[in-house]
């Protein structure tokens, strides 16, 4: 019996120690691991210096007629939109990026030809280092204004007999004016930024000096260029500016859903001092009515001096110096894409 109890007493123990031994060893273990694991260092975010945004937008549009008694023409609208922006900054470095891409068309029933109404071409560059003066940056800047293709004013051409003009009378009857690089805008200028809110920007280039292009040889006159040395007809395909530009930028975003961004540029050619200066107004409202279907309204206005456009008299057109307008009311398609790297 002591004997019996003595071997039972004695196992008990034996597993007791045994417990106690993968215990503390278990116990280790687990210290041993959480050490390890505070050894190992937090993960640090990436610092996002870029921020971009692309919006693309396609818009078509079709008017259909039968036996309407008030007249008309049967017509289709096809235009398409980009808009990108890719913007930086970093401690003092700012910097703004923006391309705009327009082209679009429409065909009318009462002439056999397809006719462009829309077509630009615009990249904008402005970098700022900050100055002890708060929200004031010296800045460099850059733009560039074109379009894609030839563009005419189609008038009514004689039918020669024909009931009905042909698509080559029509052709043979426009006249051309405006194409790629005619005309052709670029301009450097550096100075200071002023940015008081985030919706609003002033640059100011008192030092700014550029170029007029026109590709085209019977465009030049119309777009102001000056007359090759010791020619009558013969007119340069550039002409080269040096003077102060002023950019006022500003657009508003509310709710996600509207936004408004309008754009004024006035430039001053230093080296024409008795020239009114050169101005352009850029406007674009835009509504999002859908997940992927907004209304925009773009306008765009130009005033050059040195630029010809039709104007009216008590005896007829006359090209003169005056404003030039365009605007578009659309609602199409449209896809954003937004994200920073």
């Amino acid at each position: 019996m002591k004997k019996t109890l003595f071997l039972t007493l004695t196992g008990l123990f034996v597993a007791m120690a045994a417990w106690a031994q993968n215990t503390q060893t278990a116990a280790a273990e687990a210290a041993a691991a959480l050490s390890a694991a505070e050894d190992v260092p937090e993960k640090v975010e990436k610092p996002r210096y870029w921020d971009n945004k692309l919006v693309t937008n396609l818009s078509f549009g079709q008017t259909f007629l039968s036996q309407w008694a008030a007249g008309g023409y049967n017509t289709v609208t096809l235009a398409g939109n980009i808009d990108g922006s890719c913007n930086y900054a970093k401690g003092k470095l700012i910097g703004t990026n923006h391309l705009v891409l327009d082209y679009g068309f429409l065909y009318s029933a009462d002439k056999p030809i397809l006719q462009k109404n829309k077509d630009r071409i615009y990249f904008e560059s402005k970098w700022g280092y900050e100055t002890p003066v708060k929200h004031l940056a010296y800045s460099a800047s850059f733009d560039f204004r074109t379009q894609f293709d030839n563009n005419y004013d189609y008038k009514t051409p004689a039918a020669d007999g024909q009931d009905e003009p042909t698509k080559q009378d029509w052709l043979d009857a426009r006249k051309l004016k405006s194409g790629l690089f005619a005309p052709a805008y670029i301009n450097v200028g550096v100075g200071v930024l002023w940015t008081p809110k985030p919706w609003f920007s002033l640059n100011v280039a008192p030092v700014s000096g550029g170029a007029v292009i026109v590709s085209i040889p019977e465009l030049r006159k119309t777009y102001g260029m000056d007359l090759v040395e010791g020619s009558t007809d013969e007119y340069r395909n550039h002409r080269m500016e040096f003077g102060a530009q002023l950019k006022l930028d500003m657009s508003w975003v509310i709710n996600g859903n509207f936004s408004y961004a309008t754009q004024a540029t006035l430039f001053y050619n230093y080296l024409t001092p008795k020239v009114e200066p050169r101005i352009t107004w850029d406007n674009k409202i835009s509504w999002k009515v859908a997940r992927f279907f907004a209304i925009n309204l773009s306008t765009y206005m130009i005033y050059d001096p040195l630029v010809l456009v039709k104007a009216s008299q008590a005896g007829g057109p006359i090209d003169a110096k005056g404003i030039q307008f365009k605007e578009f009311f659309e609602l199409g398609f449209t896809y954003a894409i937004a994200g920073k790297k």
